[in-house]
């Protein structure tokens, strides 16, 4: 779907709204612009790019500029600290996605010791989501949980989303779905079940390929990591999420 195209999805589903707190700070220009597209807008923020507003639009980032002229996709980045802007409000905004699905819409296989909880979109004829669900012992021995929604790659309707449904649609889902992994054969079920919006919302988080890991930090892991690689990983990612705590707390 092009930029303009999506845009206009946005708006006429109505998802975008403009807030009276930030809508005051959106410059006369941009707020113009705005009113003429008859785009309602959910976000809109400065940056720290002067002339430049951050647009949220669902789960995506837009730039627009303060002349209203012109609306930029793609990543900011501040070249003092080397930072990555857009990737940073992004995690914030898969987590609060993530933290939209209700607990009942996932598979989840708990580590008795939880020190970690990761969200995993899964295809059970991936390759690579097989190698990591065989090692599911080894995640949860080390304290990680793994919480699965369900992207079958090949889209809605094809056999992978139909493996989805059935394995859903068993009365021992995380049985189903080892057995599914392990490439045996199961019988067809349906029922009502949440595989299409599983695959809606991975679509709208920009995921393309599987496994694709979400940390608790709003981090995107794209593919498989041994138990102990993501293990290291997730306690980097941890320890450096105290260290920007303890940070915030002096100022």
């Amino acid at each position: 779907m092009s930029l303009t195209n999506l845009v206009k999805s946005l708006a006429i589903a109505g998802l975008l709204v403009i807030g009276s707190a930030q809508a005051a700070d959106i410059s006369k220009e941009v707020t113009q612009m705005v009113k003429k597209l008859g785009i309602p807008l959910e976000n809109v923020r400065s940056t720290p790019a002067n002339g430049l507003y951050e647009l949220q639009a669902g789960t995506q980032i837009f730039y627009i500029t303060q002349d209203g002229k012109y609306l930029l996709t793609g990543n900011m980045l501040d070249m003092a600290t080397k930072e990555n802007l857009t990737d940073s409000r992004m995690k914030g905004i898969r987590l609060d996605a993530i933290a939209a699905v209700s607990s009942d819409q996932f598979i989840s296989y708990k580590a008795k010791d939880e020190k970690y909880a990761i969200t995993v979109f899964t295809d059970i004829d991936c390759g690579y989501c097989r190698k990591l669900h065989s090692e599911m012992d080894g995640y949860n021995k080390l304290g990680i949980s793994v919480n699965y929604l369900f992207f079958p790659r090949t889209g809605l309707g094809t056999e992978s989303y139909n493996k989805a449904v059935s394995v859903w649609c068993n009365k021992d889902r995380n049985t189903a779905l080892t057995n599914a992994k392990a490439g045996k054969a199961m019988g067809a079920a349906k029922c009502d079940n949440p595989i299409a919006a599983h695959f809606q919302l991975g679509s709208e988080l920009g995921i393309n390929g599987t496994p694709n890991i979400i940390t608790a930090q709003g981090e995107m892991l794209p593919g498989y990591m041994p138990p102990a690689a993501l293990k290291r990983e997730l306690d980097k990612a941890a320890a450096l999420a105290s260290v920007g705590k303890k940070e915030v707390s002096k100022r």
